[in-house]
């Protein structure tokens, strides 16, 4: 993984390749390479198909310490599981603190990019082991400046708000909220302002995660009906569900760029230097202090 190899040369460590292998009956095998005894263990893993890699994730921790390994740790550029933080129906699965908690029985300590979080403050009130949420408006706005100096940012709803807010203001250009309104995982209804300054400059819609690209669709069609400029689309994870890649590129946005929190062609800002420093952070540490089941209430 090109990401792990940048990681490592940053960080000086050493880069081995878990290997999964998946029995017809659905089972895993975890093998782990060389000699851990003693070494700090980071496993790099993005979470995009989250499922699959969730068991063998843990058995890759365990197995680490079983071979001595002092601490191991989880880089996961993209988390899942965070957009669920409330039980919306009766019934559901509050999915962001039980997936937390699966994580931190197997890791000591989680580095993440910019998670899906709505109504969750910060991860430090999901997680009881060291948790670092590395941020990606100065990355993204670094990369907005130097290659889209006319831009008119646009947020895709009113929770994106602050964040987009602060990527313009680090790339020093204005910005607007669009008004988004979803009635299906596939059905989203999106509102454009009308500005001068939108129609003057390149748009720049930004957005968090996108999965089926029905939200950044909807929002080139109104702005191009508008008389705008074909969009530029800025995404931090790049889910891009099915074909929503090319569904975008075909309603008609000029570029989609990315981070490489999730492999892709699209990737054009790199996390590197960021999660090698926040996971270098975190192994210097002292370990932690792990509260007891009749201590932890959530």
């Amino acid at each position: 993984m090109p990401l792990g190899d940048a990681i490592a040369k940053l960080s000086g460590a050493q880069v081995g390749e878990v290997d999964l292998h998946r029995f017809p009956d659905g089972e895993s095998l975890v093998t782990l390479p060389g000699d851990l005894a003693g070494k700090d263990v980071a496993v790099l893993a993005t979470l995009r198909d989250p499922d699959p890699l969730a068991l063998p994730l843990r058995f890759a921790a365990e197995t680490a310490k079983e071979m001595g390994a002092r601490r191991v740790g989880l880089i996961t550029p993209y988390l899942a599981y965070m957009r669920q933080d409330q039980r919306f129906a009766g019934g559901q699965a509050v999915s962001a603190p039980l997936f937390a908690r699966f994580l931190e029985e197997s890791f000591d300590w989680v580095v993440t990019a910019d998670p899906h979080l709505h109504r969750i403050h910060s991860l430090e009130d999901l997680f009881d082991i060291p948790v670092r949420r590395i941020e990606t408006a100065p990355l993204l706005a670094g990369w907005i400046a130097a290659n889209v100096p006319d831009a008119m940012l646009l947020g895709p709803d009113s929770e994106s708000r602050q964040w987009v807010a602060e990527v313009a203001r680090l790339a020093d250009r204005p910005y607007e909220v669009l008004e988004k309104r979803r009635s299906g995982d596939r059905s989203v209804e999106v509102s454009v302002p009308h500005s001068e300054v939108l129609l003057a400059g390149t748009p720049v819609i930004l957005d968090d995660i996108v999965s089926s690209g029905r939200t950044l669709i909807e929002a080139i069609e109104r702005l191009l009906a508008a008389g705008a400029r074909p969009p530029i689309c800025v995404v931090i994870h790049a889910v891009f569900a099915g074909n929503a890649h090319d569904d975008i590129l075909a309603a008609g946005a000029a570029r989609v760029v990315t981070t490489n929190s999730i492999p892709h062609a699209s990737n054009a800002v790199s996390l590197a230097q960021v999660l090698a420093d926040a996971a270098r952070d975190l192994q210097a540490a002292d370990p932690p202090i792990r509260r007891s089941a009749e201590q932890t209430t959530r």
